[in-house]
């Protein structure tokens, strides 16, 4: 609900770079999964969602926003960019898997379009 996405928009990551934290379990991911939008899918160890727009300059303008969102998060998507989509993948290299992080930076980048 949209309760449960505010709070998870409000974390920060944590520094996650030692791999200090386990990957998130299946069923852990999947519970996190419902505080994001629902375009979101889990994809083996990333999450992943396709974002649309009209036009090359909407596109890198989007993909400028969630630069200038993770840079501060210290926590980096992989993006793959064309004229009219952006597909955000969101995963935590240190432990070659999910954690709370990809959540965190996913919720916040939901936010730059409601």
């Amino acid at each position: 609900g949209v309760n449960n996405h505010d709070f998870i928009n409000r974390k920060k990551c944590q520094v996650c770079e030692s791999g200090g934290v386990p990957a998130l379990s299946q069923q852990a991911a999947e519970k996190l999964l419902q505080s994001v939008s629902a375009d979101w899918k889990i994809n083996g160890d990333k999450i992943t969602r396709i974002f649309e727009f009209k036009g090359f300059y909407k596109t890198m303008a989007f993909v400028n926003a969630v630069a200038w969102i993770v840079n501060n998060e210290g926590h980096h998507p992989d993006l793959e960019v064309s004229f009219n989509k952006c597909t955000v993948n969101f995963t935590t290299h240190a432990v070659n898997g999910l954690t709370e992080n990809d959540f965190i930076c996913a919720a916040k980048v939901d936010a730059l379009l409601n």
